[in-house]
């Protein structure tokens, strides 16, 4: 057996959209269990639909009212409505769904909450949760079994973790005989298993719901809505103008008279130098003075300008994603993020990028500073 427990390293602060998914969907279990234990009436119209749906002229033996609220709010591909879309994902089909899925949201859902701020959190455990169910829909048309549970959303998330989380790692508990032992793995290691041998592979072998009744069509739907959404929330924070240079300051020179962005650093006008900067809409100054933007970004950094400062760091790693200047830049983006953005599990990726690439620098010697504050502040090493 291998199972995931927790993660590391964890963001600052209390992930209180994940604990209010979490505590939701416990809590619809319980209370729709708890209230609708009973036998299922025959006479109910539902009851009467499920039959009929399911080829049956007499009540299947030990259904219940909570199985005929499945049939209900469940995602039923032939009969697919808005509400059910997102009614779906708080339904589950037994305790140990329930438990499974809840486990993997706390693991993974406190990182990718603390990157996209608890609105866009929310937003994108519902999106993806969405496109996993559509997924599977396109996969299983004409179904009437329903479809239930959070782990769509919750695939959703861990593509988010995969593309902006690469260098954590996860505590994995294995029990294989004898043998019993928490060790740790490399988180992309444990969603790649995730997504590759318990997903594709089966939909692969058994098609879109195996015989077990596992919806590897939502899982898949909803890990690669997730992983396309994050590649989008990373590119946009890159590529983006921030809002202070998105209009030049003061009075521009005429073009010709305009001093170049490496005489405007050179002589200390880093100032004119981020409005042209940002003004450049291709990386023409990434590849040709990319020592010129590294200093920039220290510069903006400093000044408080901590999203401009990211946005040149990381646009200098887009075109030199190697070397020096790579561990250079790495550096900055791990600095800037720990230290005016409050994102630790953000800068660790860097940090240990740093390493990787000039591991007998400067640079590699503040990145393992800055490891090991990060790993004391959470609590983990």
């Amino acid at each position: 057996m291998f199972l995931p427990i927790s993660d590391a390293p964890n963001p600052p602060g209390r992930p209180l959209v994940t604990w209010a998914l979490i505590g939701l969907n416990v809590a619809v279990y319980l209370l729709a269990t708890a209230a609708l234990h009973g036998a299922a009436d025959p006479s109910h119209p539902l009851v009467q639909e499920y039959m009929r749906e399911a080829g049956r002229s007499v009540l299947a033996p030990g259904l219940s009212n909570y199985d005929v609220l499945v049939f209900e709010y469940g995602f039923r591909p032939a009969h697919a409505s808005l509400l059910t879309l997102f009614t779906s994902m708080f339904l589950h089909g037994g305790l140990l769904h329930l438990a499974g899925n809840m486990l993997f949201l706390w693991i993974f859902g406190d990182n990718v909450e603390h990157r996209l701020g608890r609105l866009g959190y929310l937003a994108a455990y519902l999106g993806t949760g969405a496109a996993a169910t559509l997924f599977f829909a396109a996969m299983s048309r004409g179904s009437d079994i329903p479809l239930v549970g959070a782990s769509g959303a919750i695939s959703g998330v861990m593509g988010f973790y995969f593309l902006l989380f690469p260098r954590n790692v996860v505590n994995v508990f294995v029990l294989f005989f004898v043998f019993i032992q928490v060790i740790r793995v490399p988180a992309r290691v444990v969603l790649g298993g995730y997504i590759i041998l318990s997903n594709i592979l089966p939909a692969l072998a058994q098609g879109n719901a195996g015989p077990s009744g596992v919806a590897y069509g939502a899982h898949i739907g909803g890990f690669f809505a997730g992983l396309g959404a994050a590649f989008l929330v990373d590119r946009r924070e890159r590529e983006s103008r921030p809002r202070e240079f998105r209009e030049a300051r003061g009075h521009r020179p005429a073009a010709a008279r305009r001093p170049s962005f490496a005489d405007l650093v050179a002589s200390g006008r880093l100032s004119d130098a981020a409005d042209t900067y940002f003004a450049t809409s291709d990386h023409i100054l990434d590849r040709e003075s990319p020592r010129e933007v590294l200093v920039l970004g220290r510069w903006l950094s400093e000044e408080g300008n901590a999203r401009a400062a990211l946005s040149a760091f990381r646009r200098v790693l887009a075109s030199h994603p190697s070397g020096v200047l790579a561990a250079d830049a790495h550096l900055g983006a791990g600095l800037v993020q720990l230290r005016n953005l409050e994102r630790p599990t953000s800068a660790y990726q860097h940090f240990l990028d740093v390493i990787d690439l000039e591991p007998q620098s400067e640079a590699a010697a503040i990145a393992r500073e800055g490891i090991d504050f990060i790993e004391r502040s959470s609590g983990r090493r």
